[in-house]
C-alpha cells in the first residue's frame, strides 16, 4: 500500500487528486497539506491535516504537489530530503530549480517527476509538434486557461516551445526578431501567446507555416478530471524512477 501526502488538497486539482487516490485500491490518502487543510473536516480523523510546511511531521510515500508557483520548490526540496517521492503538478518552477531538485534526488538517491502538464492530449501534442518542427521550422504557440491560472505562459507552453526549438534547423526558419510584444513572449526564438480567461480549463494550439501551406495542432482539456489519468499513471512508475525527470512522456 503506498502511502499518500497531498499538497493543495483544498484546490481544484488537489481536490481531484484526493478523490483518485482514494479510489486506487494500491494506496492510501495519510496526509494533506494546505493553508486551510487543518480548519477542514472533509479529509476524516485518519488523514493527517497540516496548513503549513513547518508543520508536516510524517513521512510518506509519495508527495503530491499541486500548490502554487511560490510553495512548490521548497515543498519539493521538502520532499525529496525526507525521501518522498515528489509527483509535481504545479507550475512556475524555473530551470535553475529544477537542476537544484535534480541533484538534490540524485545525493538522496530518489526518484519523482515534474509534469508540466498530466493531460495525455496535451503530452501528445509535445511529442508531435516536435516532430513537425523538423519540417515546419516557424511556429507560434498560443495557450489558454482559465482566469485563475497565477503563471503565464505555462509550464506546458514553455516546454512546447523548447522542444520545437531543439528540433528545428534554425538555418531554415525565416521568424525574424520580434519588435513588439504583441508577438508573444520569446522562449529561444518560438513567440508564446497568453489568454486568461473565465470558461476556459487548459487549452494549447501550435500554428506551422510554411511556403503555400500551415499545419495547426491543439488540444483541449475541457474538464479537471482528463488530467487525473496521467496522474495514476505517474503514481504506478514514481517509486520505479531512479532520478527526477520532467515530463510525463518520461514514464509513458
Amino acid at each position: 500500500m503506498k502511502k499518500i501526502l497531498v499538497a493543495g488538497a483544498t484546490g481544484s486539482m488537489g481536490k481531484q487528486t484526493v478523490q483518485l487516490v482514494e479510489k486506487l485500491p494500491d494506496c492510501q490518502l495519510v496526509a494533506v497539506l494546505a493553508p486551510t487543510a487543518s480548519k477542514s473536516a472533509e479529509f476524516g480523523a485518519s488523514v493527517k491535516s497540516f496548513d503549513n510546511l513547518a508543520a508536516v511531521n510524517i513521512a510518506t510515500d509519495i508527495w503530491i504537489d499541486f500548490t502554487t508557483p511560490q510553495a512548490v520548490y521548497e515543498n519539493t526540496k521538502f520532499a525529496l530530503k525526507h525521501h518522498m517521492h515528489p509527483i509535481v503538478g504545479t507550475s512556475g518552477l524555473t530551470p535553475d530549480q529544477t537542476k537544484k531538485l535534480q541533484a538534490i534526488a540524485q545525493k538522496e538517491k530518489i526518484g519523482g517527476i515534474i509534469a508540466p502538464n498530466f493531460g495525455l492530449s496535451a503530452v501528445l501534442l509535445m511529442k508531435f509538434a516536435q516532430e513537425a518542427a523538423r519540417y515546419f521550422p516557424d511556429a507560434e504557440v498560443i495557450e489558454m486557461h482559465h482566469a485563475d491560472k497565477r503563471d503565464a505562459p505555462s509550464a506546458t507552453a514553455i516546454a512546447t516551445a523548447k522542444l520545437i526549438a531543439a528540433s528545428r534547423n534554425p538555418e531554415n526558419c525565416s521568424q525574424t526578431a520580434k519588435d513588439s510584444t504583441a508577438r508573444g513572449a520569446d522562449y529561444d526564438g518560438v513567440p508564446v501567446h497568453s489568454v486568461r480567461l473565465p470558461g476556459y480549463v487548459a487549452h494549447e494550439q501550435v500554428l506551422f507555416g510554411g511556403p503555400g501551406e500551415a499545419l495547426t495542432i491543439r488540444q483541449d482539456s475541457f474538464s479537471r478530471s482528463s488530467f487525473m489519468q496521467g496522474v495514476k499513471v505517474a503514481l504506478s512508475r514514481v517509486m520505479d524512477l531512479p532520478d527526477l525527470v520532467v515530463g510525463l512522456d518520461q514514464i509513458l
